[in-house]
């Protein structure tokens, strides 16, 4: 929302934390007084809403066709639209408007066609509005960190703490799955838990987190791999159904989740389960693992879902205007605020070349997430440690919800979270066997 192990550890020591109409030529802001260089231009955006400002072009690079998160991959980048919509309503930022829609690219969950499609508007861009998943990230981490490319993920790996050029938002995978286990050991008297996960730095990190919180709960620890595609969990179905664990840890997309729940249900498993942030979808309200999902499964969320209440929700909810509520557009528009803050304290200093954005997203200490994260979120200038958001909102399935998730417990933050040190990438430092 993963990579093979060597190519985490590469990406990891990787990141150790003038007017043209070609965006690749630069362009000058407010009388020149911003210096500039690729994916800026004096030039008006496409449609400009301000057409007295110039352009910041903002890359996309999503799985919008063919992947797992296929589903979820437009309904993102709507989120992040509306996002830089209001911005540039606002009057933009530095005497600019930013463009996020002319440099989207499908990049299919696949790190070949990551690799690829990045190379096509690299020329182009300043920096990337989204790269979705874990695994095309790792592939162009080292090229983003050499270009000084600042982007925003949409996924949570705990990598992410340790790359300078990377602004993630939340919770990692490994500090929710924490906090559930923690909350299932007080809540459930939880004995057993089972990790079942893609491979790599999505669910690893996942199954890393919840391996952890087992271990200081004195809970039996079982890790389960699966593929992904709705035709491939039988063996993992098998696996819960054998073993009846007291709660499974799910770090799959939205379809292979219900398919999992689901059929172990039918099966007759008993038990909870706790899904990743990526896990949900309120299209599952439709599915026939609903009356499942609403009995046994809980998401481990990285904010309050759509119907918080907080000013950044309530602005959120007022751009979206008649979009279908969902998660995934609310991940979009979450996602946004650090590059915001990044570009303003960029041309706050006077410079929006891509060595200046790199520098000014390296010094943030705190970004206004508008009430939707933390006080203090975004402090990306003091090591991954201090960069880690370890509170997770847990919340119900609820067909009464806008998006078919209600919060259960908000800000939860067990022992395990709160004491854990990250200094490097959970699914690195546990050994999951």
């Amino acid at each position: 929302m993963a990579a093979a192990s060597l190519a985490g550890l590469a990406v990891f020591a990787a990141g150790c934390r003038g007017g043209s109409e070609d965006p690749a030529d630069g362009g000058g802001g407010e009388g020149g007084s911003i210096a500039t260089d690729v994916g800026v231009t004096s030039d008006p955006c496409p449609e400009a809403v301000n057409p007295d400002n110039g352009c910041i072009y903002l890359g996309t690079l999503s799985d919008l066709t063919v992947g797992p998160f296929a589903a979820a991959g437009p309904t993102i980048v709507a989120g992040q639209e509306a996002f830089w919509n209001r911005v540039n309503e606002d009057g933009g930022i530095g005497g600019y408007d930013v463009n996020v829609s002319e440099y989207v690219r499908d990049n299919q969950y696949n790190p070949q066609v990551t690799n690829q499609v990045y190379q096509e508007i690299k020329p182009d861009i300043l920096g990337l509005a989204q790269t979705l998943g874990s695994p095309p990230t790792a592939s162009i981490v080292e090229d983003l960190a050499a270009e000084d490319i600042v982007a925003a993920p949409a996924g949570w790996t705990s990598l992410y703490l340790f790359q300078d050029v990377i602004l993630e938002s939340g919770p990692t995978y490994c500090a929710e799955a924490m906090n559930g286990v923690d909350y299932a050991a007080e809540t459930y008297s939880a004995e057993s838990v089972m990790a079942v996960h893609y491979a790599g730095d999505y669910g690893g990190d996942a199954a890393a987190g919840a391996s952890v919180a087992a271990e200081a709960n004195g809970l039996d620890f079982a890790n389960v791999e699966t593929t992904a595609g709705t035709d491939n969990q039988s063996a993992a179905v098998a696996a819960i159904v054998d073993q009846q664990p007291d709660v499974v840890v799910v770090s799959t997309g939205p379809a292979d989740m219900a398919t999992i729940v689901g059929q172990s249900v039918a099966a007759g498993f008993q038990g909870r389960f706790l899904g990743s942030s990526p896990t949900w979808n309120v299209a599952l309200l439709q599915s026939p693992a609903a009356p499942a999902l609403t009995a046994s499964y809980q998401l481990l969320g990285p904010w309050g879902p759509w119907d918080t209440d907080s000013p950044g929700h309530e602005a959120m909810r007022e751009a979206a205007g008649d979009t279908t509520p969902n998660e995934f557009f609310l991940s979009g528009w979450v996602w946004s605020y650090p590059m915001k803050a990044a570009l303003e304290a960029a041309a706050d200093s006077g410079d929006l070349t891509r060595e200046g954005l790199a520098t000014a997203s390296a010094a943030l200490e705190s970004v206004d997430y508008e009430g939707i994260l933390p006080e203090g979120s975004g402090n990306y200038a003091n090591g991954g440690d201090a960069a880690a958001v370890r509170t997770t909102q847990l919340s119900d399935v609820s067909a009464d919800a806008s998006t078919g998730v209600t919060v259960a417990e908000a800000d939860l933050e067990g022992s395990t979270a709160e004491g854990y040190e990250f200094t490097e990438p959970c699914y690195e430092a546990i050994d999951l066997g």
